[in-house]
């Protein structure tokens, strides 16, 4: 049986480097690291110009609050610190260090010398904190924040396989060429969480991947693979979790709430690498791909590289670049300088050379009902952003425009070109806003 859910749409694949072994990418001259790549408080600096720092080092940290730590990709000099605008347009501090090429390791790197069964789970959020992993799928929250909020609240443990957006086979490749370190990643957070199973779900388009963790896990009972009938946008949290259990998260909670804890695949592999090697989070694979793209990849990537310099290694481009993007095309941010550092969060740079995007305010809706039968969500998207585009915010949050999951499926379907996910997402913004106001208010 093929897990689904209602809604969605099976979307063009685009799955061009689905056979490209990721390659690892020599780290360049100059790295460029964000010290805010996470939800939460940016981090501060705690090494300064002139510093020579090594690769693992802990070069940025959160003093208090939601956060996580960042390290330094290699060894070298800190030349710079500086203010750059990033690739969400907002401004944060870059740490500029100078590569000497000598990939000198951080002296205080210690992998876990415990028995894994026997693990406490305080000890283990805090090496994952110290490690500066957050959510290597898009989302970007702590790591350590997700396991702590859940301890002793989950009955089941899930590795979110699906890479539902078009284009991207970063976690594909990962599980083809490095199970066993996924695999691992699981075995410890069943160990943190005191559970005898997990489940990792993957989408039925990926064949290879399905057989490799059906042969790895046979003999065992501790992990369970679980095929996922292609769909977009199968690789939501929500969706995923409906589909498996047919669980479903009320309005305003956390996969926690319904017993259930979510982790992408490279997460686990990051993971598992700070527990058996020590080595914190500083590098990550991304697919390279793109109409403009000479020699498509999934690269493994220092954190701080920028889009440039991995472009580069890809063979350049072969056409102007007309459309730039973080992420999957449905749900990715669009960039507009070559310049900016790939983070975390980073799981594909997508560079098109057409710019042909209809979404424009003079859209409009035909009637036709395609937003609404695609939403897996099960709003009515056209109503709620006629309502955003008439200022209407009140009837937007009465009629539940706060649970769309901005996935940009009914953007996607709609033939009268109306930017349906833009205008829903700017009446959240409103409707935060409006909240954050009435909160300041009641205070004073």
């Amino acid at each position: 049986m093929k897990f689904t859910f209602k809604g969605g749409l099976h979307l063009p694949e685009s799955k061009n480097t689905s056979s490209c072994a990721i390659r690892r990418m020599p780290a360049p001259d100059i790295l460029n690291v964000p010290l805010s790549q996470h939800i939460g408080a940016p981090c501060q600096p705690i090494v300064k110009k002139g510093d020579k720092v090594a690769r693992g080092q802990k070069i940025g940290d959160v003093a208090g609050g939601l956060g996580c730590p960042v390290h330094s990709a290699v060894s070298g000099t800190v030349t710079d610190i500086v203010e750059k605008i990033n690739n969400f347009g907002t401004k944060t501090t870059n740490i500029v260090i100078e590569n000497d090429h000598e990939d000198r390791e951080a002296f205080d790197l210690k992998p876990f010398d415990g028995d894994f069964s026997q693990i406490d789970p305080q000890e283990a959020v805090e090496r994952i904190r110290q490690a500066g992993i957050s959510g290597m799928g898009g989302a970007t929250f702590p790591t350590y924040a997700k396991i702590s909020s859940a301890l002793g609240k989950v009955d089941k443990l899930i590795i979110n396989c699906a890479e539902c957006e078009p284009f991207i086979t970063a976690n594909h490749r990962l599980l083809v060429e490095e199970p066993d370190v996924v695999l691992g990643g699981v075995k410890i957070l069943l160990c943190i969480f005191g559970l005898r199973q997990g489940d990792i779900a993957v989408e039925d388009n990926k064949r290879d991947a399905v057989k490799i963790l059906k042969d790895k896990t046979k003999d065992s009972d501790l992990i369970s693979v679980k095929v996922l009938k292609t769909k977009y946008p199968q690789g939501d949290e929500r969706q995923l979790i409906y589909a498996l259990y047919k669980r479903e998260i009320p309005v305003g909670k956390l996969p926690a709430d319904v017993k259930c804890v979510v982790f992408n695949a490279e997460t686990c592999a990051a993971v598992y690498r700070a527990f058996v090697s020590g080595m914190p989070l500083i590098e990550r694979v991304v697919t390279v791909d793109g109409d403009c793209i000479k020699k498509p990849s999934n690269v493994l990537a220092p954190i701080g590289v920028s889009y440039q310099d991995i472009i580069d290694f890809c063979g350049g481009v072969t056409r102007p670049i007309k459309r730039l993007i973080n992420g999957g095309p449905m749900m990715g941010a669009g960039q507009w300088d070559l310049t900016y550092s790939v983070s975390k969060g980073t799981s594909a740079i997508l560079a098109f050379s057409d710019d042909d995007d209809i979404s424009d305010l003079g859209g409009q809706c035909i009637r036709c009902g395609r937003c609404v039968s695609g939403c897996q969500m099960h709003l009515e998207p056209i109503y709620l952003a006629l309502f955003a585009r008439n200022g209407k915010f009140d009837l937007c949050e009465k009629y539940g425009v706060m649970s769309c999951v901005e996935c940009g499926l009914c953007s996607y379907v709609c033939p009268g070109g109306v930017p349906i996910t833009q205008l829903n997402r700017k009446a959240k913004t409103r409707i935060r806003e409006k909240q954050i106001a009435a909160k300041a208010a009641k205070g004073q």
